[in-house]
């Protein structure tokens, strides 16, 4: 057991890199979109949830306890949806703890980018990760105001909430690439700023890590 725990732990950008995959993009092999909701997404988000844990193993400080607290709730409301999908302010409160979780795990990223001075497959996973984080952040950012005012977007499948996420998760990719074929498109100020907001802020990180793994790599050069 000790061993398969230590394993993952060496592996966790790995890890969390699947993570983050399966839980964006499974809907590629998902048909039943109410089956996708009411079982494959809390196993998803179990998944994801323990790719971060593996992020904070040893980090025993009350941050460390509370976000473990949060991904018990995080985990939790898709569980739920079935008994509260007619209650209007869940799916707004569930869009907001996962902004929030995937903030964090974010964060926690960027740290362990900036801070050491070498480069090796660790910081390559890492930074695929932080791409995708970046993703479910603006998906889950985009959903929120979506369910506040389902007039948000133009082209958006609003007859299930799996449908309404694998769109915004394909809207936020295309933006995040710069390709923007237009078939989806905000139709409100919030968020068309928002979107402008998303768009930006991928380029960023896409510099910002060229950067960052330009200056490692001439690090190790130099030693």
């Amino acid at each position: 057991m000790n061993k398969t725990i230590g394993t993952l732990q060496n592996y966790k950008y790995e890890f969390l890199l699947f993570a983050l995959v399966q839980h964006l993009f499974i809907g590629v092999f998902i048909t039943d979109l109410n089956f996708y909701t009411t079982v494959i997404w809390p196993i998803n988000m179990l998944v994801l949830g323990l790719g971060s844990i593996f992020m904070y193993t040893g980090k025993h400080s009350w941050r460390h306890w509370s976000r473990n607290l949060h991904f018990i709730i995080v985990l939790l409301l898709p569980i739920c949806i079935p008994f509260f999908k007619d209650v209007s302010w869940y799916f707004s409160f569930l869009n907001i703890n996962y902004v929030v979780f995937f903030a964090f795990l974010f964060l926690e990223l960027l740290r362990f980018l900036i801070k050491p001075s070498y480069i090796n497959a660790d910081i390559i996973t890492a930074s695929a990760c932080g791409y995708l984080l970046l993703i479910e952040i603006s998906v889950f950012l985009l959903q929120y105001f979506m369910y506040q005012n389902p007039q948000s977007f133009k082209g958006i499948d609003t007859s299930s909430p799996a449908s309404i996420y694998t769109d915004l998760v394909y809207f936020c990719s295309i933006t995040f690439t710069s390709i923007g074929f237009g078939d989806i498109t905000p139709n409100h100020h919030i968020t068309k700023l928002i979107t402008s907001f998303v768009g930006i802020a991928g380029q960023f990180y896409t510099v910002v890590l060229v950067g960052i793994l330009l200056s490692k790599f001439s690090s190790n050069t130099k030693s």
